[in-house]
């Protein structure tokens, strides 16, 4: 065989497998990318925004997933679980009198939670990163709450806001009280049903 057909053959393999790894590496992509977008849920599309693009949106969470990976996240035990519940009652049984002492009580008991599981608690926005991992459809709530936490702080804000920071807050709340065998799906939101059984809507405004 001339040598000119050994390198046409060579040239069409070495084309067949450049197209191979390329068509992989797109499978894999993917892959990854849908992996990430049904963990993350509603959580994936806001990395998409604020990181500027899906690429660095998904190497910002694959990122969080590293370092929440390190992390030695455990549940509480039923005694803390009953002990926050019963701090939970008596803060938002206080917000009919106090609003703004309700609202802070709720920001400092989250965090609580978040430390005794675990979670480190320094920084706010590394925070909201860690719950992502595990709590992505409720991780928003936080930030919301935290928001109004900090307006409450400045005097921006009355009391049905203050009222919504509360609801907020006790989205997560629950969520971190769970076992974790526990989906959030058998479970009714305090969004959900806050029109109904919202303790807070006899606050005085």
């Amino acid at each position: 065989m001339p040598t000119w057909s050994w390198i046409v053959i060579a040239v069409v393999v070495l084309i067949i497998v450049v197209l191979a790894v390329i068509a992989g590496a797109s499978m894999m992509r993917k892959k990854r990318s849908d992996r990430l977008r049904e963990q993350f849920g509603p959580e994936y599309e806001r990395a998409v925004d604020t990181a500027g693009g899906q690429r660095a949106a998904e190497k910002e969470l694959l990122a969080r997933e590293r370092k929440h990976n390190k992390l030695d996240i455990s549940e509480l035990t039923p005694q803390s679980r009953a002990r926050y519940e019963q701090a939970w009652e008596a803060t938002q049984a206080g917000f009919v009198d106090n609003p703004s002492k309700a609202v802070s009580e709720a920001d400092r008991l989250v965090t609580e939670v978040l430390r005794e599981r675990g979670y480190p608690i320094d920084d706010f926005e590394q925070r909201a990163a860690d719950i992502s991992v595990d709590h992505p459809k409720v991780v928003e709530h936080y930030r919301a709450g935290h928001i109004l936490h900090l307006a409450q702080e400045r005097g921006e804000i009355g009391t049905e806001a203050q009222r919504e920071a509360i609801v907020h807050y006790r989205t997560l709340f629950e969520e971190l009280l769970r076992p974790d065998h526990e989906t959030r799906e058998t479970h009714e939101s305090p969004v959900e049903r806050e029109a109904g059984t919202d303790p807070t809507k006899g606050a005085r405004a």
